[in-house]
């Protein structure tokens, strides 16, 4: 409505979270110096924002996949980096998608100038939805199960995925919805911290995800030919000892996680895992903000006090991917994969390894910003999560195509 410049998100204003898109400003002045903000309020109204200082080519146009950012959130040529970069008012707020059947609205502005933001130029909208057209989101409640099954479009069959959080608790959705959204039947399932589960259970049963993979299995969109698991830290332990110890996992990635069984004994047919042993004394809270730094508390994995902790990965007929930060705070996830591949190898299984110079322990799907800090939603207390911005949002596009070309392949 009378605006002087026209923003534009291409190919379309409406696209999957993960999807990277093409943002555009026509309609500038030649060389114009512009600013381009983006801001998103996700579901508990806080604000997420990033700007960065643009000029304008000779066509007055300007297109974020050719032009640099000359200051701002970040430098250089960053398509996505007005999404990547976004970051909190409020200090220490992590942005996740609790209801994935509404989207993410992304607001884009054009000002006139580097750095004042008083004259608006031009502005749009990029609406990020979490769940593709015609993906169904359903509730599961049998037996135990506490859980979202989503069901990409159409008969299939499609590969079955089980999708597993970490130990913060809760029913996390949104990885789910978008894996489905791709064309994985993908269970999202809840085992810590949500509705009668307790925060810190006293065990954890292996039969409670045996009876994930036998419901995921049994629906008739799902190939027969085995299930594949996920998961993020603890979720990523317990991928490893679901793929060893249940039949029928073909496949299973470990994010930022250990091959040591960590925080709550694992109860099977007839046996327990204990705990990887931990000394919270060697917690160390940096500055008077309080972050509590967890890289340490971990008894070293070579004392043989950890041995039984282990999970016997070797036994298992699996295909692995693991995937890990290099600047991870929050524990040594690339020390404890090294160790399962190495087991794995001795063994001569195929696994497939990355580590990521300048990546968190918070690997997400793309385009979620970098969390560096924040709430630990069991322990109450901020923790360091580590991350480099740029590196970090890097590490995610690539661990995001590995971990669905990886799914592809072994289901």
């Amino acid at each position: 409505a009378g605006m002087a410049a026209r923003v534009s998100v291409l190919p379309s204003r409406r696209c999957l979270f993960d999807d990277p898109v093409q943002i555009r400003v026509a309609g500038l002045q030649p060389q114009q110096a512009v600013t381009l903000r983006a801001s998103l309020v996700d579901e508990s109204g806080e604000l997420f924002q990033a700007h960065a200082l643009y000029r304008a080519g000779s066509s007055g146009e300007l297109d974020l996949s050719r032009s640099p950012a000359l200051g701002g959130s970040y430098w250089g040529v960053e398509p996505m980096g007005l999404l990547w970069a976004l970051q909190s008012k409020t200090p220490h707020k992590r942005l996740a998608k609790r209801n994935v059947l509404t989207p993410f609205c992304v607001d884009l502005e054009v000002y006139e100038g580097h750095g004042d933001m008083s004259r608006l130029l031009g502005k749009c909208t990029n609406e990020r939805w979490f769940l593709g057209e015609g993906v169904k989101r359903i509730s599961v409640r049998e037996g135990r199960l506490k859980a979202t099954l989503f069901l990409p479009p159409g008969p299939g069959p499609f590969p079955g995925l089980i999708d597993l959080y970490g130990s913060g608790g809760g029913l996390i959705e949104y990885r789910a919805s978008l894996l489905a959204s791709r064309g994985f039947v993908t269970l999202a399932l809840a085992y810590m911290s949500f509705e009668d589960i307790p925060a810190m259970p006293d065990v954890l049963e292996l039969s409670y995800f045996e009876e994930a993979v036998n419901f995921l299995r049994k629906q008739q969109q799902v190939k027969d030919t085995g299930i594949g698991v996920l998961g993020l830290s603890k979720g990523g332990d317990l991928a490893l000892s679901m793929a060893t110890f249940l039949p029928g996992i073909k496949a299973a990635v470990s994010i930022s996680g250990s091959s040591f069984n960590s925080f709550i004994p694992l109860k099977g047919d007839g046996f327990t895992i204990p705990v990887h042993p931990y000394d919270l004394g060697r917690m160390k809270i940096t500055d008077e903000s309080g972050v509590a730094d967890f890289s340490d508390v971990l008894v070293d994995h070579m004392d043989p006090a950890t041995w039984e902790c282990r999970i016997p990965v070797e036994r298992s007929l699996a295909k692995f991917l693991f995937l890990s930060g290099l600047d991870d705070r929050n524990w040594k996830s690339a020390l404890y994969c090294q160790d399962a591949v190495q087991r794995l190898r001795q063994h001569g299984q195929e696994v497939e390894f990355y580590s990521y110079s300048g990546a968190g322990h918070l690997l997400e799907p793309p385009y979620l910003p970098l969390c560096k800090v924040s709430i630990h939603r069991v322990l109450g207390m901020l923790v360091h999560w580590g991350g480099q911005w740029r590196q970090h949002a890097k590490a995610q596009e690539d661990a995001w195509r590995r971990i669905q070309a990886f799914f592809w392949q072994h289901l």
